[in-house]
Formats: structure tokens, C-alpha cells, sequence
């Protein structure tokens, strides 16, 4: 252990509040008793070395899509610190029910491979404790509102002074600057703010929001993925780099084709429920005891469909020739689609399209996603040992 480190985990001792006191650990780096480090080990193959092994990260990040890029960093190796607020820490670990043990269920979902300290960044001890921690660190992650941090001279640009070295990513509701920098970046705003909640919901619905806070996850990949790249970019250079990711950018680059409508063509995007604007037959279908989804792409899979329904008429309709003419003619093909559908039961629908090389799947409940035979071939369930919570699985990416 390195004297400056060896100075740190003093300090640390000293100031953490005491239900987070960090300890030390042998060699090992800080932990504290509530939120000892867990760990997945399932992402290379035993005795490989993880891909970020030797680069550590000082995360000052709550809530979702900063936590959630972290412990992606963590996943792939990286020794993570998570920073938390004396007393209650991370926000998630209230969220609930529901609980396993004392144990949010929510927290527990995105802060594995992760060492838990509280130091206290209001007071001018704990901001020198972060700015000694910044000194031995490669990455930084914060996602405190915009100005907050260089106040307590915790910005990019005095750490940056301390450590050239240093990846500084900010996460941030609408960016470091600008009229709504200011604004506190939660996810359902910023869903509404970038379109994504417009264009999701039924037809002739209200907006809805998504099942999962998508716009804090893509923003947590975005924040990955550029923080590998100035990992890379840094061996180049020598220098670390300030990453400014937001929610807003991160939703409205995701807009992809339906922002490119707009852009090019002036096309207001509506809400489709489980549709597809330019694609006939692409969409969820009542079965006689379930849903089903059938993405028929191309003329092709819609005779392959046709044949399947035991509808070769429709294949001879001139209205249905091709997929422009039925986009423009969708509502009386979907009736009678939807009809045929209701007559047989989603897995004899799914017999009957097997091998017909038209994709469809079921529409899965939560608990069938976790008895899906691929889900489990994939690897997608971690079930590891917590200190407090015991036994617990966390859903994982997997490296087949």
C-alpha cells in the first residue's frame, strides 16, 4: 500500500461517520461493515484477469444511471469506491419494499463490486478526504447538480490539479450548462423533456412512462462507454479529460430514427403501443391466453406470416403487396390478423411459427423471463453472498 494511501485510510478512519466507518482490510482498499464489497465473478473465465483490474474509481454518484455505470466499471474489474452521505447514504438504500434483510432491494440491484465509505463533503475535512482519495484514483464519477463540486473545490479543475491524470465524469440532469443546468435531473422529467415518454403508451392513449427508467440506464452506458474510451484515450495522452454526460443528450440522441423523421422529413412521431410506424405486421398480438410479438421486416416473413394464420388470401390482397401499401392500409389487415390470433393459445402459436423464419416471441411476464430457458443458458442471473442480506441473485450482463 502506497504511504498517501496508507495516509488515507487514516483519515478515513478518523472522519467517516460511524455507522459507515470505513476499515481496513489487510491490503485491500475501504469498506465498511453495511456494505462490505460483493462480488460477481462470472464475467471471464477463472484465473483471467477482469479487463479493468488496476484502475480505480471514486464514486460520488446516487440514485440509477451513475451507480449503474460504476458498478459496470466494477464489473469488469475496477476497484470502486463508493462515497455515500453520513446517515442515510445512497437515496436507494430507502427504497422500498421491497427489502432482503435491512437490505433495499433497489440498491442492492446496482451497487455490487463496490466498496461503501460516508464522509461528510459539506464539511472542509471530508471535501480534503476526497481530494486526497482523487489523488490515488484514475476515474471520477459525480452527479451532483451543476457547480456544486467546484465550490467545495471538488471540480474538474482543481482536481485535475492534483491529479493530471484523472477521468472526471460528470452526470448530470441537462448538462453543465445552459437554461435548465440548474434543474435537478430526475428521470421521468427528463423522459417527458426528450419525447420518449410522447412517443410510448397506447395509440389512442396518455403518455406513458417506460417499465424501467431507461433514460438514467442509457445515460449510465453512455457514461461507461466514454469513460473506457478516455481510459484508452489516456494512454495516448497521459492526461485525464472532464466527460460532461446528461440525461436530456443521452434520450434524445436515443430518439434515433423517429429525431431523423423529424429532422429530415418534418414527421411528428406519435405513440404506436406496441406497433411500429413504418413496419406491417411488427407488433404485440392478443393470443387466446396471452400476447405475442410477431416483427415481420420484409414481404418475405409477411407470406411466411400469411401461411402460418392459414391467410394465404392476404397474401393475393393488392392493398397488402407490399409493406408501404400495408403501412397505408394497416387497420383492416391488423383486425383480421388480430382475429386469427385470438383463436389458438401463445405457445401453439409459437409451435406453429417455429422454423418459419419470421421472428416472434412471447410477451413474458417477470417471473417467465426468469424461467425463459435461453435467460438461464445466458447466464443473466448472479445469485452471490451479501454480509447483511444473505442470499441474494441480481440480474448480470452476460459474457457469452
Amino acid at each position: 500500500m502506497s504511504e498517501s494511501f496508507r495516509v488515507l485510510n487514516s483519515s478515513l478512519r478518523a472522519w467517516c461517520h460511524s455507522g459507515f466507518r470505513a476499515l481496513l482490510q489487510g491490503n485491500q482498499a475501504l469498506s465498511c461493515p453495511r456494505s462490505r464489497r460483493w462480488r460477481s465473478d462470472t464475467h471471464t473465465a477463472a484465473g483471467t484477469p477482469r479487463p479493468l483490474e488496476g484502475v480505480r474509481v471514486l464514486d460520488l454518484t446516487r440514485v440509477l444511471a451513475g451507480p449503474f455505470a460504476t458498478m459496470i466499471l466494477g464489473d469488469l474489474g475496477a476497484e470502486v469506491i463508493k462515497v455515500e452521505r453520513p446517515g442515510g447514504g445512497d437515496d436507494t438504500r430507502a427504497w422500498g419494499p421491497p427489502f432482503v434483510s435491512s437490505e433495499s432491494v433497489y440498491f442492492l440491484s446496482i451497487n455490487r463490486n463496490k466498496k461503501s465509505i460516508a464522509v461528510d463533503l459539506k464539511h472542509l475535512r471530508g471535501a480534503e478526504i476526497i481530494q486526497q482519495l482523487a489523488g490515488v484514483c484514475d476515474v471520477l464519477v459525480e452527479n451532483f447538480l451543476p457547480g456544486k463540486l467546484p465550490q467545495m473545490g471538488l471540480g474538474y479543475a482543481e482536481l485535475s490539479r492534483v491529479n493530471p491524470r484523472l477521468i472526471y465524469c460528470s452526470i448530470s440532469g441537462y448538462g453543465q450548462t445552459g437554461p435548465r443546468a440548474q434543474s435537478p435531473g430526475y428521470d421521468s422529467i427528463a423522459s417527458g423533456v426528450s419525447g420518449m415518454m410522447h412517443i410510448t403508451g397506447p395509440e389512442d392513449g396518455e403518455p406513458v412512462r417506460p417499465g424501467v427508467a431507461m433514460t438514467d440506464l442509457a445515460t449510465g452506458l453512455y457514461a461507461h462507454g466514454a469513460i473506457m474510451a478516455a481510459l484508452l484515450q489516456r494512454l495516448k495522452t497521459g492526461r485525464g479529460v472532464h466527460i460532461d454526460c446528461n440525461l436530456l443528450s443521452s434520450q434524445v440522441s436515443c430518439l434515433s430514427h423517429i429525431a431523423a423523421n423529424y429532422l429530415n422529413a418534418g414527421k411528428e412521431a406519435k405513440r404506436w403501443g406496441t406497433a411500429h410506424e413504418s413496419i406491417v405486421p411488427y407488433q404485440g398480438f392478443r393470443t387466446k391466453d396471452g400476447h405475442l410479438v410477431v416483427a415481420a421486416g420484409n414481404d418475405k416473413q409477411f407470406v411466411r406470416v400469411c401461411q402460418v394464420l392459414d391467410l394465404q388470401n392476404l397474401t393475393e390482397d393488392p392493398k397488402y403487396k407490399t409493406n408501404r401499401l400495408r403501412v397505408q392500409n394497416r387497420k383492416q389487415l391488423l383486425h383480421t390478423l388480430s382475429q386469427r390470433f385470438l383463436q389458438e393459445n401463445t405457445a401453439d402459436w409459437l409451435r406453429r411459427f417455429h422454423g418459419s423464419g419470421v421472428p416472434v416471441g412471447p410477451i413474458n411476464s417477470i417471473q417467465e423471463v426468469f424461467s425463459e430457458p435461453q435467460v438461464k443458458h445466458n447466464g443473466l442471473i448472479q445469485e452471490m453472498e451479501h454480509p447483511t442480506a444473505g442470499h441474494i441473485a441480481v440480474p448480470v450482463k452476460s459474457s457469452n
